[in-house]
């Protein structure tokens, strides 16, 4: 009989198309042509008409079974979290009790340095979550606006001007003060900063910072070191500091992971901590914890910000809240065993 014509079997049977395979013929991924089949905006004009030519070339038909249950709700709250954050990890957790409390669980995607926001974001959307819980993300307040339009958006973290959005955060640049204050009271001045790079968390811990300087009359003491969100940063910030040859008394980073950096940095080059350099971090993670860091830092209350993060979700899909809302929580000075007094002082 020769070869069986395409899209059979060759037991006669059909093969029904499957959404992979739409994917597959259009070369993009599976949210993305979910997203178009479902009429969801995202997706360009031009990947939106090759995924509907490929649909119809193959012969794809959207499962009337799976159709019925999209239109019933699902209680999904979608969450973006960066892979390499423990304080995001412990924020997921919370998150985890807070939504099971009020009959809704949780879908999770992640962003990783080979996997952007947006790709998330189209992840968590193509799983039907009601509400997008995103933890500290970097794109433009306008693209988070629009995003809104399609399912409300909480921000977890970040600031977002003009209070068009949802946000949930601690404020960073009292947090930083803290700091700031707590090592001016051991006596200390060269006080330097490793900051986190761009981005509206960076750039508000950075004030901070600056502010808390000047308000103790340090203005010739400002030093910001480039550094960002990792350990690697805070170990180049670190050599950078012990090859000026002009170490500061102490260092704030921009956060606990960058910290970390900076005390193995400091151990390898046999720089005492707290007795030559006092280290802090920020957020008090669970390795700021641990015995052999015993870190310094600043609580941005995760469970609180869970807390308030689930709340949210829930007026805006279950209490028609349609104003948006800003809660931001008052940071904690959390004291361990990096920080003392200067070893001048």
């Amino acid at each position: 009989m020769g070869d069986v014509a395409s899209g059979r079997q060759r037991n006669g049977t059909s093969k029904r198309p499957r959404l992979e395979d739409v994917a597959a013929r259009v070369g993009v991924s599976t949210a993305s042509v979910s997203l178009v089949l479902r009429g969801v905006p995202g997706p360009s004009e031009r990947t939106r008409q090759r995924v509907l030519k490929a649909a119809a070339d193959l012969g794809y038909q959207v499962d009337r079974t799976a159709s019925t249950l999209a239109s019933r709700r699902s209680r999904l709250l979608g969450v973006m979290i960066d892979v390499h954050s423990p304080f995001h990890a412990e924020l997921v957790e919370h998150l985890h009790t807070e939504a099971e409390e009020v009959g809704y669980d949780l879908v999770l995607s992640t962003q990783t340095r080979t996997r952007d926001e947006h790709t998330a974001v189209e992840t968590l959307l193509a799983f039907r979550s009601e509400a997008l819980i995103l933890l500290g993300p970097t794109a433009p307040a306008d693209t988070l606006v629009s995003l809104d339009r399609k399912a409300p958006v909480i921000v977890v973290g970040r600031r977002i001007a003009d209070g068009e959005l949802d946000v949930v955060r601690s404020a960073d640049d009292e947090g930083v003060g803290l700091l700031v204050d707590h090592m001016v009271g051991l006596g200390h001045r060269a006080i330097a900063h490793i900051d986190g790079g761009k981005g509206v968390i960076s750039t508000d811990r950075r004030r901070g910072y600056r502010t808390a300087m000047r308000r103790h009359g340090l203005d010739a003491h400002i030093r910001v070191l480039r550094g960002d969100n990792t350990e690697a940063a805070g170990e180049r910030a670190a050599r950078q500091l012990l090859d000026s040859g002009d170490l500061p008394t102490a260092v704030v980073a921009y956060n606990d992971q960058c910290a970390i950096g900076v005390l193995a940095a400091l151990q390898r080059a046999g720089v005492a901590v707290p007795g030559e350099v006092s280290v802090a971090g920020y957020d008090d993670d669970t390795l700021s914890r641990l015995s052999c860091f015993n870190l310094t830092t600043v609580s941005q209350g995760a469970r609180e910000q869970a807390r308030y993060a689930v709340a949210a979700a829930v007026e805006r899909l279950d209490q028609d809240r349609a104003e948006p809302r800003e809660v931001v929580l008052t940071p904690e000075l959390v004291v361990r065993g990096t920080i003392a007094e200067p070893r001048d002082g």
